[in-house]
């Protein structure tokens, strides 16, 4: 049995600590965790990113790389009982959006995430609290990236949101207004 809601959602900005408190949140569950990576060494600071965060992680960790397929990825990996840990959704969606319509993609997300039985930790950046966009893609990305975030959200047990390393729950709150 683990200490770990079956669904939590960790958010916040760049070099937040969201990656950090979402590895601790997983690492509490006894036993092997899964880590879901959906990022792409497509050049070298990228690769050196993916290093320090294999660094960080301990032998109980399996990796599964998902770019593009990550329900498959969940689907897969879950045995009712073995935590995931998915790092990240903002690069997924990157991924799915340069494939084409997001939209189906999201949809199928939440939809398999609504069947997991065993704990998932997502994490995911909090893109929409900066200035607007210049350009039309840029728009779009951060419109349909708050759009999945608040689909997310939604279907959570947990919210939480990383400031300056330090955890904030949203969710479960204590009331709403």
């Amino acid at each position: 049995m683990t200490s770990i809601p079956r669904i939590t959602m960790v958010t916040g900005g760049a070099r937040s600590g969201k990656s950090q408190l979402a590895e601790s949140m997983t690492s509490r569950a006894p036993g092997p965790r899964v880590y879901i990576a959906t990022a792409e060494a497509w050049d070298d600071e990228m690769t050196q990113r993916i290093e320090a965060h294999r660094a960080r992680r301990d032998a109980g960790w399996t990796t599964l790389e998902a770019p593009l397929d990550l329900v498959g990825a969940l689907q897969r990996s879950d045995d009712g009982r073995t935590p995931r840990l998915v790092d990240c959704l903002t690069l997924w969606l990157s991924n799915v959006m340069a494939a084409g319509d997001p939209g189906p993609r999201v949809a199928a997300l939440c939809d398999g995430l609504r069947r997991q039985q065993g704990p998932v930790v997502l994490v995911t950046n909090e893109l929409g609290l900066g200035i607007v966009p210049d350009n039309k893609l840029a728009r779009r990305f951060r419109d349909e990236h708050g759009w999945m975030n608040q689909s997310i959200a939604a279907i959570a047990d947990e919210v939480w949101m990383a400031v300056s390393g330090l955890p904030l729950r949203l969710k479960p709150e204590r009331g709403t207004p």
